[in-house]
């Protein structure tokens, strides 16, 4: 349960006496507007392996306002130009425009081809180059695709064109998070399915991080040739981000002990299913940091201050995760701890900026008036 029910029952009660009681001027959470709420960290809560306190003293994640509310099993979320957001709908296979400064909501509409169901549907989306790309699931397989955007046609997105299609679909583990990295080239979280022996098959393009160019085709200067397989042995990947010097981290879901991040290099093998968490064995990556699976559940992550930021669904907290170079310079943070639910996705919006996404409304919360939202933060 993601919170508890009672703190949520008079949490919504609450908000429907500030309703009844207040008009304008009220401090009822608006769209567009919120109280600023500032979130110490909580005790480091993944073991060993410390560089000591100095990465960490004074790190802070203020929540500065709502952007909006509303969201229906919100999922990707992605930034245009002109800093207005895309978010996708999951369940209801949709995308929406909001404005970045007012939190205004304009339909772009259902996107065809979506068979949402489980943990499958309409998920991570990416923008580039006048393109809207999305990471969905069909009714044969996942598949990114992507529809033209802007210009001419205004707020009207075009038919969907296939970039890769034949990636493993399942009632669980489908991952779906997507994004340019800084070689321009697309990259792309997936789940095995619970197959778990797809992760270690190369062939497979389930539990893997695939990277392509923009139409789909193997990157140049990929570890296997003629492959978009960039590295494998993965389990559910739905959370991926560059640091300041261009190296690509990636947040996956662990079975009953571990969640992971990891520092993702070409070619190499994460260990799923031989390993969950830190294992010492030979040919298997060790991840940079591990958390119960009770405290985490990962999906997006974003790159800010010096550190990894990563979203808790399970957990229901935003973790910090503070990085020198290739290393982690301290232990784990966890901030807003249950203060917003499940916590799906979180995108860097410059500076110590970042937009986070809730997740009460996909099925497994226990949504509140207002649930789902996007929500201000600045971090340090």
């Amino acid at each position: 349960m993601s919170r508890p029910a009672v703190v949520k029952a008079l949490w919504g009660a609450a908000v429907l006496v500030l309703v009844a009681g207040c008009s304008s001027g009220g401090t009822e959470d608006r769209p567009g507007t919120a109280p600023p709420t500032s979130a110490t960290a909580s005790a480091p809560a993944t073991p060993g392996g410390s560089a000591g306190p100095s990465a960490t003293a004074g790190a802070r994640a203020t929540v500065t306002g709502t952007l909006t509310e509303g969201l229906r099993s919100p999922w990707g979320l992605a930034e245009l130009p002109d800093g207005d957001l895309l978010v996708s709908s999951r369940d209801e296979r949709t995308i929406t425009r909001v404005d970045g400064r007012t939190g205004a909501k304009t339909p772009l509409g259902e996107v065809p081809g979506v068979v949402p169901g489980g943990e499958g549907g309409l998920m991570g989306l990416a923008v580039r180059d006048g393109w809207v790309y999305a990471y969905l699931t069909a009714a044969s397989d996942n598949r990114i695709v992507r529809m033209r955007y802007g210009g001419g046609d205004g707020d009207r997105l075009g038919a969907p064109e296939p970039v890769l299609t034949g990636i493993p679909k399942g009632a669980v583990h489908n991952g779906g998070r997507i994004a340019f990295g800084p070689d321009r080239m697309l990259y792309a979280g997936t789940g095995e399915t619970g197959q778990t022996g797809l992760s270690q098959d190369r062939e497979s393009l389930g539990g893997k991080i695939l990277r392509m160019t923009p139409e789909g085709e193997p990157a140049p200067g990929n570890p296997f040739p003629g492959s978009v397989v960039y590295s494998y042995g993965h389990r559910n990947v739905q959370g991926i981000a560059w640091d300041d010097e261009g190296r690509l981290w990636a947040a996956e879901f662990g079975q009953n002990t571990w969640d992971e991040l990891n520092l993702v290099e070409p070619g190499k093998n994460y260990g799923w299913p031989e390993a969950e968490g830190r294992a010492g064995k030979a040919g298997f990556v060790d991840p940079v940091a591990q958390w119960p699976t009770s405290e985490a559940s990962p999906s997006g992550i974003a790159y800010a201050r010096g550190a990894i930021w990563m979203a808790g669904l399970r957990g229901e907290r935003l973790w910090r995760v503070p990085l020198a170079g290739a290393d982690r310079s301290g232990d784990p943070q966890a901030f807003l701890s249950e203060e917003y639910g499940r916590l799906r996705t979180v995108l860097a919006g410059g500076g110590g900026r970042l937009w986070l996404v809730t997740s009460e409304t996909d099925g497994r919360g226990t949504p509140g008036s207002g649930d789902d939202r996007i929500l201000r933060l600045e971090v340090r």
